[in-house]
């Protein structure tokens, strides 16, 4: 609507809407211009062409070392409006925008090429054409309301939009300029007004004053109307817009879900179609079914290497299994007797074979009840605290030496999260009765898996341990075993555990934790060995743990990864389990949280396959028959294991109900911190800042905290000082800390080479005794 003025000649004229909004439905919004795949880049004269991941967006091509990438780091980018495109053969083709920037890349075959050549054409060409609209920004043509099935309708509704909104601010500016000009005017009337003293020009300024009044006050009307209608025209096609972006975002999610479930489909019918051409017909579909396989494929030729795409940061499997050949399955007597020989059984457990051959004294009658344990503790209080609040002031520090609120924490301390690792003792006590050191190596292998299992949804803090603090887990009655826990160095913190069992093995470790902080996530190394002995085969087993990451330690979910590797060695055989734990990967083929290993004697001759997952189960099966592939995926070669039928060899007890609520505790973790009469003085048990967190006493429990790491660094000083008076001289004493473990020694192990604590006896005699009086008042 237009409004005019007139007044004394003067005319203002605020100018109408160049066009009313168009009601109709607005046009389908045509198809983005995004398309994604891996291409080979030329990077030097020494590596080549290497695989990297474009993604061609809005007219820009971009491209990623990998996949994951794209979230936050982008190794280049060119702009196709001004770039050129020249084909050089049937895979190769050049982008170069002149000269500054210039990409030679590779398709893997000519179809390849020429679909990536169709996007970027017409990517350039939109990006041209959008340049030059962008440009030709002095068009005051009228805007045409889009018609349905034109092309350029959505364009078009735009640009009328944004003429008019440029007509209306104009308006704005037109209004502004009359104001100040009518404003000025009344004021210098105002002001003449003033010094007139009275006379015949006194009617006549009066008259003057009240016309330029009466123009102030209309402009100032046209500028509240022009500014409402702005306004009201600005909100109604932001809600447009806001609609139509939510509209462009729903669409490509569900492309983006489409192009992941027909990627998915293609892989598996990819893989399925290799299974059934490489196996022979008789092995195709126990192939296919094997779950407990490393790899879902047989092996494959040159062709099918060089023609398969693994993401960068998956690394290529270094061996195969296969069904082994149908002679294998039959059984003899013979076979019956010798496990490790080289012929075995496909459907009788190995475990059966081991156990019969070695029966087990009946069990003393139970005189008395096992006692009935407790299966829930309070549920944790919803507290929020930041994280990032804390931790971005202690990047690369040490963990240990972060002071951290009970909020982080679960109510455990890292002695109780040791003796977890005896959860399933069950694979010992097996391990204990097998006749093959190396079917005794697979259990053992196992055991090193299980303990990770409690760490998937353990995201909370274990509390660090004070300096002479133990904990006892008594279970002869009911498991037929007990253990020990104590911490004996507070700098480095490092903790001292010594298991026994009836059922004739004992388990001893010392682990020092390693931490440090990178910002994005959190690395926890586990520095130190652990050791289990046989009494019946003097087997004597020692291995390390692996890297435990805690990610998103900013933003988003904390979630928990174990990578590494891990050699179980049998010094007495020379038996030897190599373990790989892989890293988890959003775009990896295998399955999340993966572990493969083989079991090898002291030859380097593999008997055994383990695969499974370390939160899961994990499985095994005997090796009949290995052979060497041809170079695989990047020229590496891999071993071909023709096997039996996989067997499990350990199942990942369920969480109990309401785990959740309860840190994800598993049913032993629930009674680690259940109160006991008759343990020391010093048992992480009576902990009382570790108690309170429990009860959900979080304020007190953090009170209590650092009341108690005062107290223990009181107690040092006062060690440190009486060590320097008894010192022989002053560079002797200086900074020496006298403390002593109470339960345990330090020697040097002949095993490791490394200096290690090992349990020195006493403490289950004293517990008998209740004589307590040399542990130290640490609480």
């Amino acid at each position: 609507m237009a409004e005019v003025l007139h007044d004394h000649g003067f005319n203002l004229t605020l100018k109408p809407q160049a066009a009313e909004m168009s009601e109709s439905k607005p046009p389908t919004p045509t198809p983005g211009d995004t398309y994604k795949g891996w291409l080979f880049k030329w990077t030097n004269y020494i590596k080549g062409y290497q695989r990297r991941w474009f993604v061609l967006s809005n007219g820009l091509l971009s491209y990623y070392r990998t996949q994951a990438e794209m979230g936050h780091t982008c190794r280049g980018t060119i702009n196709l409006a001004t770039a050129n495109i020249v084909v050089e053969d049937s895979c190769n083709f050049v982008i170069s925008n002149g000269g500054a920037q210039t990409y030679h890349l590779k398709a893997s075959s000519e179809v390849e090429r020429q679909r990536w050549i169709t996007a970027l054409e017409l990517a350039k060409a939109k990006a041209v054409r959008m340049q030059a609209e962008s440009d030709d920004s002095g068009d005051d043509c009228p805007a045409v309301p889009p018609t349905p099935g034109q092309g350029g309708g959505r364009n078009s509704e735009i640009q009328s939009t944004l003429r008019t909104l440029n007509s209306k601010v104009e308006d704005l500016t037109t209004c502004n300029d009359l104001i100040v000009k009518h404003g000025s005017a009344l004021q210098r009337s105002l002001s003449e007004l003033e010094g007139i003293r009275g006379g015949v020009d006194m009617g006549e300024k009066i008259r003057q004053v009240t016309e330029r009044a009466t123009l102030f006050r209309i402009t100032s009307n046209a500028m509240i109307n022009a500014c409402r209608d702005f306004l009201s025209l600005a909100q109604n096609h932001s809600k447009r817009w806001q609609k139509a972006l939510q509209v462009e975002r729903d669409q490509r999610i569900r492309l983006e879900e489409t192009l992941e479930q027909l990627a998915k489909q293609h892989n598996h019918l990819e893989r399925a179609f290799r299974g059934a051409t490489v196996l022979p017909p008789s092995y195709s579909n126990a192939a296919l079914g094997n779950k407990g396989s490393v790899s879902g494929k047989g092996d494959a030729s040159d062709e099918d290497d060089d023609n398969e795409f693994f993401d960068a940061m998956e690394d290529p499997a270094e061996f195969i299994t296969v069904p082994a050949d149908p002679k294998y399955h039959r059984r003899s007597g013979s076979n019956l007797s010798g496990i490790s020989g080289e012929t075995g059984l496909d459907d009788q457990s190995f475990d059966e074979l081991s156990l019969a051959s070695n029966p087990e004294s009946p069990q003393p009658l139970e005189l008395e009840p096992i006692r009935q344990r407790r299966t829930r503790i309070p549920d944790k209080p919803n507290y929020y605290l930041n994280l990032w609040s804390i931790m971005k002031n202690c990047i690369g520090k040490e963990l240990s030496k972060i002071p951290m609120p009970v909020n982080f924490n679960e109510p455990l301390s890292m002695l109780q999260r040791l003796s977890e690792d005896l959860e399933y003792y069950e694979l010992l006590d097996k391990a204990a009765k097998c006749q093959s050191s190396l079917e005794q190596m697979c259990y053992v292998a196992a055991f090193t898996v299980s303990s990770y299992s409690t760490t998937v949804h353990r995201t909370g803090k274990p509390f660090n341990p004070l300096l002479g603090e133990t904990f006892e887990l008594d279970r002869l009655r009911d498991c037929g075993y007990r253990s020990l826990c104590e911490q004996v160095s507070h700098h480095p913190p490092a903790a001292a555990h010594h298991a026994i069992s009836e059922k004739g093995w004992t388990l001893r470790q010392e682990i020092t934790l390693a931490s440090k902080f990178r910002g994005k996530y959190l690395s926890i190394m586990p520095l130190g060995s652990i050791q289990c002995m046989f009494d019946k085969s003097n087997n004597h087993y020692s291995w390390k743990k692996v890297t435990t990451t805690v990610h998103n330690i900013i933003v988003g979910k904390l979630w928990i990864d174990q990578s590494g590797e891990i050699d179980v060695i049998n010094h007495r055989t020379g038996d030897r389990c190599h373990l790989k734990f892989a890293p988890y990967s959003y775009f990896s083929r295998d399955v999340p949280r993966k572990v493969t290993g083989v079991v090898t004697d002291k030859d380097g001759k593999a008997h055994y396959v383990l695969s499974g997952t370390w939160d899961e189960k994990m499985e095994f099966s005997r090796i009949m028959q290995s052979s060497k592939s041809e170079n695989g995926t990047e020229g590496k070669q891999r071993t071909v294991y023709q096997t039996l039928k996989a067997k499990e060899i350990w199942k990942k007890n369920p969480l109990p109900e309401g785990a959740e609520n309860m840190y994800f505790f598993s049913s032993l973790a629930l009674t680690l911190n259940e109160f006991e009469e008759g343990v020391a003085p010093t048992d992480s048990r009576r902990r009382p800042d570790q108690r309170l967190m429990e009860d959900g006493r979080w304020d007190e429990a953090n009170a209590e905290k650092q009341r108690l790491e005062e107290k223990q660094r009181t107690t040092r000083r006062e060690r440190e000082r009486e060590a320097v008076k008894v010192a022989t001289s002053p560079e002797d004493g200086t900074h020496q800390d006298s403390y002593q473990a109470l339960w345990f020694e330090k020697i040097d192990d002949p095993i490791s080479g490394e200096a290690l604590h090992v349990y020195k006896g006493g403490y289950w005699e004293t517990k008998d005794s209740g004589s307590w009086d040399t542990c130290p008042d640490i609480f």
